[in-house]
């Protein structure tokens, strides 16, 4: 089975999920394509000078990843966000571009480089997140996940920690069959 998870790197809840995600892949055999979802784009108009920075860093990063699923390279593109979510989330860091640099040399990704600061995959980074939105919009954020068997992509789910992994597969199984039904909408808790 395939999936395909379309992610803001900036976002903490989106890569607590993408752990989540990376435990079920292992577990069931899935083959999970990285792609963007740009809060940057979300966001247009709407300044967040207090996520500027972060942001900035997101789109170079965001960058990369399209350039790496261009080229079919879904393994790298997945270890440079875990390198990159090592160094921003889980060491209780913003993301920023000293962050984006170390894990691209965590990666073994320095050829690929340039990519973080060539205008030009900006275009298909806005192409992903369209896609994702599409898919599961309207009124959603990172990240989005879409299943090539489901008429419909779903925002989430978010989870507040990575789970177990036995709840890992539990919400897996349990969101399956919610994603590829046709009337399902939403299912929401409040955020502690």
């Amino acid at each position: 089975m395939d999936v395909t998870f379309f992610f803001d790197p900036a976002c903490p809840h989106t890569w607590r999920t993408s752990r989540w995600l990376v435990t079920v892949g292992q577990a069931r055999d899935l083959r999970i394509e990285w792609r963007a979802f740009s809060l940057t784009i979300l966001n247009e108009g709407r300044g967040a000078p207090k996520f500027a920075e972060a942001l900035a860093a997101s789109s170079r990063a965001l960058r990369l990843v399209e350039a790496l699923r261009a080229e079919g390279r879904g393994d790298d593109a997945a270890r440079f966000y875990a390198e990159l979510g090592a160094r921003s989330h889980d060491a209780g860091n913003p993301l920023s571009d000293r962050a984006v640099t170390d894990a691209v040399d965590a990666a073994d990704l320095r050829a690929d480089a340039p990519a973080l600061d060539d205008d030009r995959w900006d275009e298909a980074v806005r192409e992903s997140h369209a896609l994702a939105y599409a898919s599961a919009g309207p009124d959603i954020g990172s990240p989005v996940l879409t299943l090539p068997d489901a008429d419909r992509g779903v925002h989430g789910p978010i989870v507040t920690e990575v789970p177990d992994a036995d709840e890992a597969l539990l919400l897996w199984d349990s969101l399956l069959p919610l994603v590829r039904m046709p009337a399902f909408h939403e299912i929401k808790r409040g955020r502690r």
